[in-house]
């Protein structure tokens, strides 16, 4: 069935699907309405400021995190994947992940303790029911995508609000900071993240049949990679760089850093 259905009078369908698969879960709601309420306290400075600063940074990492997910899940399901509606990946729910532990957890701990956006696996795409290899790579493509609209758009609203406190400042460039590291580790062609599952589909059989292998250690080929200094070096004065260009402050952002620490005040 395609379009809008209402067989036999139930709930309305959406190519197939119930509507309800569709609509945000309690969960992703609370988060955003954390993430709205510890802004506002980050602004007018209320309590621990440094409280305020973590809660803001944590809650608007973990909606950024269910976004990217959402963007993989929706791309997915336009491209012909109905199961991702049926898994509840459309609902933005971070719970319905499959390893919420890599996806949700991890990434926060690295965030706190080493300011860098961690990629997370998390939706499971069946992609024997997507037809071609361009449809692939746009379900991979999907997820970084969202990470650097969130760039753009926090560092947007960070030239927008100059004059704000300056706890609040550096909560939001520590937030474009963790997108543009999250932008770029996704985009790195490491087989099971999403710029190697990119070119995936593209690669000879043999190649493929490499890739394959490799695909489920991908978070420990990041981590192998990132430990070496050299490498290591290259791929973040990458990032520095390109924060540079975009005019993204790093004193501010290492302020928010800091700050995040509440902890060790």
């Amino acid at each position: 069935m395609t379009g809008y259905d209402r067989p036999g009078g139930g709930e309305p369908l959406v190519l197939g699907v119930p509507r309800a698969a569709f609509r945000p879960s309690p969960v992703f709601l609370a988060l955003v309405a954390l993430f709205v309420t510890s802004a506002v306290l980050t602004w007018h400075r209320v309590g621990n400021v440094r409280l305020d600063v973590f809660l803001f940074v944590v809650s608007g990492w973990l909606v950024s995190l269910c976004l990217h997910e959402y963007a993989h899940a929706v791309v997915a399901f336009r491209a012909g994947d109905q199961s991702v509606a049926h898994r509840g990946y459309l609902t933005l729910n971070p719970l319905k992940y499959s390893h919420p532990l890599l996806s949700i957890v991890l990434p926060v701990v690295v965030v706190l303790l080493g300011g860098i956006g961690l990629p997370g696996g998390a939706v499971w795409v069946d992609r024997h029911r997507i037809p071609g290899r361009l449809r692939h790579t746009l379900v991979s493509l999907a997820g970084p995508a969202t990470n650097v609209l969130f760039t753009l758009v926090l560092i947007l609203a960070l030239r927008l609000t100059g004059s704000a406190p300056l706890e609040f400042l550096a909560a939001l460039a520590l937030l474009a900071f963790l997108q543009l590291t999250a932008s770029a580790l996704n985009l790195l062609p490491v087989p099971g993240l999403d710029g190697g599952n990119m070119i995936q589909p593209w690669l000879n059989p043999q190649w493929r049949r490499m890739y394959d292998l490799f695909a489920p250690y991908g978070f420990i080929l990041l981590f192998a990679l990132l430990w070496n200094p050299r490498i290591a070096g290259w791929f973040f004065g990458a990032v520095f760089a390109v924060g540079d260009a975009l005019g993204l402050p790093a004193p501010l952002y290492a302020l928010g850093l800091d700050l995040i620490r509440f902890w060790s005040s």
